[in-house]
């Protein structure tokens, strides 16, 4: 199965850090901490400059497009990498 969140990654937060996802969360009507969670990667890393595969859907919430060989980065609604 080609699952395209296979890996996991477990964090450890404090309360103040879980509330301040939480907030965004419900702020943002995300479905889960984890839509929160990939939504702030993407706006991290679109600030910092690294192309987080703008223009993504809101019901999306990933980080990267993916395409038939694993992470890429392009347009995520048609599939194709950049």
């Amino acid at each position: 199965m080609n699952d395209p969140r296979a890996e996991r990654l477990q964090v450890m937060l404090s309360p103040e850090e879980l509330a301040a996802i939480d907030d965004f969360r419900f702020k943002h009507r995300m479905p889960t901490r984890a839509a929160a969670v990939r939504e702030l990667l993407r706006v991290g890393l679109t600030a910092v400059g690294v192309d987080a595969a703008v223009g993504v859907k809101s019901s999306s919430f990933g980080v990267f497009g993916r395409g038939p060989v694993g992470h890429t980065q392009g347009d995520p609604e048609s599939g194709t990498g950049g």
